[in-house]
């Protein structure tokens, strides 16, 4: 059979805007989950093909011999996904199956557009869904035991953009902050085997990667089996250009596990600060303190990783001046990017049961679940001003006085991607206030006159 995965991309992130955001910001890369499915596929004889919209766009008028589609939910494409599928519905006599993190905590909104929807991990029963022995509308997959069982992804399958090949060491996360999905979908918390994760590198520095992600939760969730992997990549000169990875400010009290990142050219980390308000980090369970925070930004420099700031705005324990010094410090350690996200209550988490039973949600438009937009009412502030405080966030951090004051720590391609996000956010920004007082029917425009 003829099968092809898409991964949808909402509207806006389809833009050019966004596009040339996204480029600035990091390497394009590939969602791992369809290309492990379609690997396993493939080796029982399909003929497998893998898309993603996020940085190209789709010719559907080609894939109209297609057998089975597969599309991929995370909510904010659940909405774009959803008008695939009726589409192919339509104009193809193919099986619709819709799977991912959305559909697995709402599957029964997924099923109205699709022939079947698959929630969890589906390794273990994609193949006999494919080949017709499951034929249940709703197949509730079990989670994967053994991760080395899992096929490596195949990137052979994926027909759009890719530089940047993603690695998942792990799946899931022992902490369980009560805005994240991912430590929910895949629970319990599991490891591969050192040496399945040392092979799989192995393939793509043949296949002639330069960029690698640790697309695990938290890279360094278990220390002593991170330092092991970054020793075997050392060995045995398994080194990439570039290699980004998920952290916590508690791999700043472990030197030689920074030695080793540093020396594995373990080099970008997205580190979670979230707030710097100890109030605010209690309230998502984030079990970290600010004195962990400051002891993180003052350490990680010396080590030559460099740190992104992930900032989460809109915490019920953050004003608009909480989130203004947060933004500030980022700046005074020099960090290498900021990532502010507003508070999003993704279905399955307690942040969107705490806010649905007060009453706090503005709607359940979901291309608008991006962190980008403010999708419920703040406690400190309207949402507006939360909105507006996204955009003020980025054209602080992101200013054109900042390439002057910082070019020297970093190299002529962190000064061009820095120009370039800096002409992004402003044209956004723009956008946002022309959008906010002129067109009604859009979600920004319905915030400010709430």
């Amino acid at each position: 059979m003829r099968i092809v995965f898409i991964t949808p991309a909402s509207d806006f992130r389809r833009s050019h805007l966004y596009r040339l955001g996204s480029m600035s910001y990091g390497h394009s890369n590939a969602i791992t989950g369809p290309l492990i499915l379609g690997s396993l596929l493939k080796s029982a004889g399909h003929d497998v093909s893998v898309y993603e919209e996020l940085y190209q766009d789709i010719n559907f008028s080609k894939l109209t011999e297609t057998d089975v589609f597969c599309i991929y939910t995370m909510t904010p494409n659940a909405d774009r996904a959803y008008f695939i599928a009726d589409k192919l519905r339509v104009d193809t006599h193919a099986r619709i199956i819709i799977g991912g993190m959305h559909a697995s905590f709402v599957p029964e909104e997924a099923a109205i557009h699709a022939d079947q929807v698959v929630t969890g991990e589906a390794e273990t029963v994609i193949l006999d869904i494919i080949e017709g022995r499951i034929t249940d509308q709703l197949v509730h997959a079990p989670h994967l035991k053994n991760l080395d069982d899992a096929p490596y992804p195949d990137y052979t399958l994926l027909k759009t953009q890719c530089t940047c090949a993603n690695v998942m060491t792990t799946r899931g996360c022992p902490f369980s902050c009560s805005f994240c999905t991912t430590s929910r979908m895949y629970h319990p918390y599991r490891r591969r085997s050192i040496e399945s994760v040392i092979d799989e590198l192995k393939v793509y520095k043949k296949q002639g990667f330069h960029y690698m992600n640790f697309e695990d939760d938290n890279f360094t969730a278990d220390k002593e089996r991170a330092k092991e992997i970054c020793r075997r990549m050392i060995a045995e000169k398994l080194i990439f250009k570039e290699t980004f990875f998920f952290g916590r400010t508690d791999i700043a009290q472990d030197e030689e596990l920074l030695k080793l990142l540093s020396s594995a050219h373990l080099n970008r980390v997205l580190i979670g600060m979230e707030s710097i308000n100890q109030e605010s980090l209690d309230m998502i369970d984030k079990r970290q303190s600010v004195a962990d925070i400051h002891q993180c930004g003052e350490t990680l420099s010396h080590y030559n990783i460099r740190l992104i700031v992930s900032l989460i705005l809109g915490i019920d324990g953050d004003s608009l001046a909480d989130i203004q010094h947060a933004v500030d410090y980022a700046i005074k350690i020099n960090a290498y990017q900021l990532q502010p996200a507003i508070l999003t209550p993704y279905p399955g988490t307690p942040i969107y049961q705490q806010l649905k039973e007060e009453n706090r949600l503005i709607n359940c438009d979901w291309e608008y679940f991006d962190m980008m937009n403010v999708t419920f009412f703040p406690k400190k502030m309207t949402p507006y001003a939360l909105q507006k405080q996204f955009y003020l966030a980025n054209l602080k951090f992101y200013s054109i006085s900042s390439l002057f004051s910082n070019y020297k720590r970093f190299d002529l391609n962190w000064v061009m991607r820095r120009l370039a996000m800096s002409i992004v956010i402003r044209a956004c920004a723009l956008f946002m206030l022309f959008t906010a007082n002129f067109l009604r029917n859009t979600h920004v425009y319905r915030l400010k006159h709430l």
